[in-house]
């Protein structure tokens, strides 16, 4: 019996290793993120800069939702871990329970009677003590991995109500955002647009390279000289959306088509942002590029953002760093499909492109140079 309930802890220790992470934590914090920018929408009504205000708001949300779909996919790994150890040790705990129910109902002069005599009793004795709080620890043990069981699923319940008051936040604090920006007059102008020169250039050219080159076309009147300088932040520079890079400078796509720039995979709807200070050259439509945002951040300095679905601000304007220009495509994920994605791989939600070409002197250059690519995003 002895050398039974000795193979027996040593099989159920060998399944029981402690979480590296604790997912449920996880899970809370993101929750309790969620539930900040909430407030933050409601106080940014009133906030003096509701620009900026928006702003911070939009990220909050997106920051909570991004925590919030990490932490139930660990929450997910962790309870199929979970089931997984328990389904495994079926036996294990039945022979365990089996045993304890043994000692705990035989009478004590049966457990006393030992074949060797009184030196073979009191040494079982002996042996007994030393492995009944190893018992006691396993069955402590088997409890708390079924009480983790029993939270996970609760959180992933609770989860529901979180997504929906948060997904329903982030969408108008979009919204504001977008019309706050339409409605700001404060931004210093370095020229006037000209809607009509801006069309005749777009027609008579076939590449983003021939419209970068004339941007200087596309003005009325003059442009107002910058002293502006970003040559100390380079390789610093964030990029200008949340993103994961899935190709470099040069690197080649399905089709063998290499371009000079980054290739961002960005989550729907997420807000893109003005990297630097910067004057705002064109932003609209352009060639089969989709909606384009051209930022200079200094002279004979290009940042070329292409692929969004909306766009923010006027061309010339003067804009400071972090200043939404735009929002990626797509559509934002339900509750329902956000807590399915809860099992899979990390990246797998991020369906959107943004492509960032970065030019200096009228030559597309690594972006790398500039930007700190993340690769965690």
């Amino acid at each position: 019996m002895m050398k039974c309930i000795a193979v027996l802890l040593l099989c159920l220790a060998s399944g029981a290793a402690a979480a590296a992470e604790d997912p449920a934590s996880a899970a809370r914090a993101a929750s309790d993120q969620l539930e900040a920018a909430t407030v933050q929408l409601q106080e940014a009504e009133s906030a003096r800069d509701r620009v900026k205000a928006l702003t911070d708001t939009v990220q909050a949300y997106e920051a909570g939702l991004g925590a919030m779909r990490d932490g139930l996919r660990r929450v997910a790994r962790r309870e199929t871990q979970l089931i997984a150890q328990l389904r495994s040790r079926e036996d294990e705990v039945a022979d365990l329970l089996g045993i304890l129910q043994t000692i705990e109902t035989s009478a004590p002069p049966v457990l006393l009677l030992h074949p060797s005599g009184p030196l073979g009793s009191a040494r079982s004795a002996m042996m007994l003590a030393e492995v009944t709080p190893g018992l006691q620890a396993r069955v402590e043990a088997l409890k708390r991995d079924l009480k983790e069981v029993q939270t996970l699923r609760l959180l992933q319940q609770n989860a529901a109500g979180t997504l929906h008051t948060g997904l329903a936040g982030i969408q108008q604090a979009r919204a504001a955002l977008s019309t706050a920006i339409a409605d700001r007059t404060d931004l210093p102008r370095r020229f006037t647009y000209d809607p009509v020169r801006t069309s005749i250039l777009i027609s008579s050219i076939e590449t983003l390279e021939g419209f970068a080159s004339g941007l200087a076309n596309i003005v009325e009147g003059e442009i107002a000289q910058s002293s502006a300088d970003i040559t100390a932040q380079r390789g610093e520079i964030a990029l200008p959306v949340q993103g994961l890079v899935l190709r470099g400078y040069g690197a080649q796509d399905a089709a063998g088509i290499s371009r000079p720039g980054l290739l961002i995979a960005a989550r729907p709807r997420a807000m893109v942002a003005s990297p630097t200070a910067a004057t705002i050259r064109y932003r609209g439509p352009l060639l089969d590029l989709g909606n384009v945002v051209i930022l200079e951040p200094q002279p004979d300095m290009l940042f070329v953002l292409s692929g969004l679905a909306e766009v923010f601000g006027e061309a010339g304007q003067v804009i400071p760093k972090g200043t939404p220009v735009g929002l990626m495509g797509g559509v934002t994920p339900e509750v329902g499909a956000i807590l399915s994605l809860s099992g899979e791989g990390a990246g797998t939600d991020r369906t959107e492109t943004l492509y960032i070409e970065v030019r200096l002197n009228d030559s597309p250059v690594d972006p790398e140079i500039w930007f700190r690519t993340d690769k965690d995003g």
